[in-house]
């Protein structure tokens, strides 16, 4: 048997060069190698009896779906290892090298000089094959037009035709099997590696075919054999009959349908197909052929076309979100594999659906999960209100009232959202599933208001501290997981969620200030300088502070930071309201003590249980500095201080506090509230601090 390897190409990424037109992907570059054949030509091509096979393929890795772990048959690629055919710029030289690995050399068995064009074609010698029926061409024909020269070769030309013919259908052939390299086909390695070397023969005849064919078309002496177009449209054929058929079809699985089973088993067969193209085909081509990128291009439009029939028809819901997670997310998976990467363009393919059509099955889709997630979080709303309504006190957790509400809404958002924005391949696209929350948190405060906060039922508190950490739950998902919501959503839901935490507070609160009022009516009179009175304020505090235990850490802490703010609200308040006048400095002296005395003993009070408003300590004890001082530039100085940092510092509560010292006069107090407003106009406004001094009116 007649036995020759030509290796004509340093081995290269089909990716080095790009195909400008894939209608007719190998139009431009064939003619790149009518130097290189006219060599070939001219080499001696005896063959060299050291010659060696290359090995240069590798295994595929595991089938397409982890979870339906099957044997993949392009996993099965042969044991051994197959020859990289364009591995050499010197077509008759011989690989150098010693074998690889131990394995055995292969007899290039006699030159095509020697072998009968019979011999050839058994052989499956394609290139010297068509070397011959060229270099016979050649000589019939010559430089002749002439038409009684022809004649009298006529037979001869009749034998040549037949040839080419008998030539053509073997190259064909041998093209047809090229996605059959894996075991289940091929036995042994032997015949594996005879049929890389027929196809990359056949490969290596196509292309000097078309360089024929251009010689020819110059002198207008026969028609063009069209190789090149019968190879790309044999492999479109081959890739069309690969999809209708695929080797991986799979009988039924679970509650599968048939349009599920079908688009499965092609996108199986096409990540096989394209594993074995980069692995086992891509050696048997030239680099500039790219012919990685023109299999998956071929794959892309039969896939495509297949796709968008099926798609024509009004698909059920489970079949339109199987598609569109196809389109968007399994098949540019495949396409995105490490072994694909640098082989094929994938931004080229494009989708596998047209714009109109995914459009259409994307909105049927996000309106069928928009309105299955509405209903799913309005039973849970309907759950929550059903235990209101009887009156069931809520779960503890580590001692803490929880509420479920919250987190079954954000594990149902978030599952969802998550899985639409897979499926239509757009985070935006999935936000609109969530565009209702407004409306639900709105329709929940509501409820709650209603049923809970207006009603006296026995475990009515417990649920307001239940649901004062749903609120902390939801506007901690809508700040962390913002990505899941539109800006105004998010933005509106934010606004609601304040109000209701507002309420909440001053449903738990308001209790305790009523309870506390005979306290505060003593701070700012005669009796408040005595210590222990305020001490018996703080006492008051911290017991009332135990009924409001019960909610989650965070939100404990909230309330405390607000209990704290609005008792020392509440003596600010009652300190500006007037009643006590500081004549002496002596009594200057002793309101500076305890002003100074009370911030610290609330800072350590509400610091223990929880409070983090640490800044409220300093403004109670800058304006103890303000009862202290004699000398009116050091009081304008305090003032200033005090008003550039609590901006809502007004000219009004200037005036109130100085009026508890009777030895600054009405003259005094102008010129002070003069230098703040001056101050404040002169200086750029700093890092705005919470508001404060708004909260409390003063005539």
């Amino acid at each position: 048997m007649c036995e020759k390897i030509f290796v004509c190409f340093p081995g290269r990424s089909c990716r080095s060069f790009r195909l400008k037109d894939l209608s007719g992907p190998f139009s431009e570059r064939w003619a790149r190698f009518s130097a290189w054949t006219r060599t070939v030509t001219q080499l001696d091509t005896r063959p060299d009896p050291d010659m060696r096979i290359r090995s240069d393929s590798e295994h595929v890795r595991e089938n397409l779906f982890a979870s339906q772990s099957r044997s993949s048959p392009a996993g099965k690629w042969f044991r051994g290892k197959l020859p990289r055919f364009w591995g050499n710029q010197n077509p008759g030289a011989a690989v150098p090298g010693p074998p690889a690995d131990g394995q055995p050399a292969v007899d290039a068995g006699p030159s095509a000089a020697t072998c009968t064009f019979e011999q050839l074609l058994q052989d499956k010698r394609f290139f010297e094959a068509s070397r011959q029926l060229i270099d016979r061409e050649n000589q019939l024909l010559g430089d002749t037009t002439e038409q009684d020269k022809l004649k009298d070769c006529a037979e001869e030309l009749s034998q040549l035709r037949a040839d080419h013919d008998a030539l053509e259908k073997m190259v064909v052939q041998s093209v047809q099997q090229s996605l059959s390299l894996v075991a289940d086909e091929v036995m042994d390695e032997a015949a594996a590696s005879a049929l890389a070397a027929a196809l990359a023969s056949a490969v290596k005849a196509v292309y000097e075919e078309e360089v024929q064919d251009q010689r020819w078309k110059r002198r207008k002496s026969r028609s063009p054999s069209n190789w090149k177009k019968l190879h790309d449209a044999t492999l479109r054929s081959l890739v069309e009959s690969r999809l209708d058929s695929p080797v991986t079809r799979l009988a039924g699985e679970g509650e599968q349908s048939s349009l599920q089973l079908d688009v499965q088993a092609m996108g199986r067969q096409l990540r096989e197909d394209l594993l074995l193209v980069v692995t086992a085909l891509k050696g048997c081509y030239p680099p500039e052929a790219d012919i990685c990128h023109f299999y998956a291009t071929l794959y892309h439009q039969a896939f495509s076309t297949r796709l968008r029939k099926m798609a024509d028809f009004v698909l059920d819901e489970k079949d339109c979100t199987f598609v569109l997670r196809w389109v968007n997310d399994y098949y540019p998976g495949i396409l995105k594999m490490s072994e694909l990467t640098g082989e094929i363009g994938v931004a080229e393919l494009g989708k596998l659906l047209p714009e109109d059509t995914l459009k259409s099955l994307e909105e049927q889709y996000l309106e069928k999960q928009k309105s299955d997630l509405w209903t799913y979080i309005h039973r849970v709303l309907e759950e929550e209100e059903r235990k209101w309504a009887d009156g069931e006190e809520p779960k503890r957790d580590d001692g803490c009232y929880v509420s479920p509400l919250a987190f079954d809404v954000i594990q149902l958002i978030s599952g969802m959202v998550t899985a639409a924005t897979a499926v239509t391949g757009s985070q935006d696209k999935a936000q609109v599933l969530t565009c209702k929350l407004p409306d639900f948190l709105s329709s929940w405060f509501k409820h709650f208001q209603e049923n809970v906060m207006k009603q006296n039922g026995s475990n009515n508190r417990a649920h307001v501290k239940a649901n004062l950490g749903c609120v902390e739950q939801f506007r901690d998902v809508l700040q962390r997981k913002s990505h899941f919501f539109q800006e105004d959503v998010q933005k509106s839901c934010l606004c609601i969620l304040t109000e209701m935490k507002q309420a909440v507070h001053s449903y738990l609160l308001s209790p305790v200030h009523k309870t506390l009022r005979p306290q505060y009516l003593k701070v700012g009179t005669k009796d408040w300088l005595k210590k222990d009175l305020f001490d018996n304020l703080l006492s008051k505090i911290e017991k009332e502070a135990v009924e409001l235990q019960g909610s989650s850490l965070p939100c404990h802490q909230e309330l405390m930071g607000q209990f704290h703010r609005e008792v020392t609200e509440e003596y600010v308040r009652k300190l500006l309201r007037g009643e006590l006048k500081l004549k002496s400095r002596e009594q200057q002296q002793a309101a500076y003590t305890a002003v100074a005395d009370n911030a610290e003993g609330l800072h350590r009070l509400f610091r223990k249980m929880g409070s983090k408003e640490e800044w409220l300590k300093e403004i109670l004890t800058m304006m103890a500095e303000v009862l202290k001082l004699q000398d009116l530039p050091a009081i304008q100085m305090q003032i200033v201080s005090l008003g550039s940092a609590y901006p809502d510092f007004s000219e009004k509560h200037v005036s109130a506090l100085l009026k508890l010292k009777t030895n600054v006069s009405k003259a005094d107090r102008r010129t002070v509230k003069e230098t703040l407003s001056d101050t404040r106009r002169e200086s750029n406004a700093g890092a705005a601090a919470p508001p404060f001094f708004s909260k409390i009116e003063v005539k």
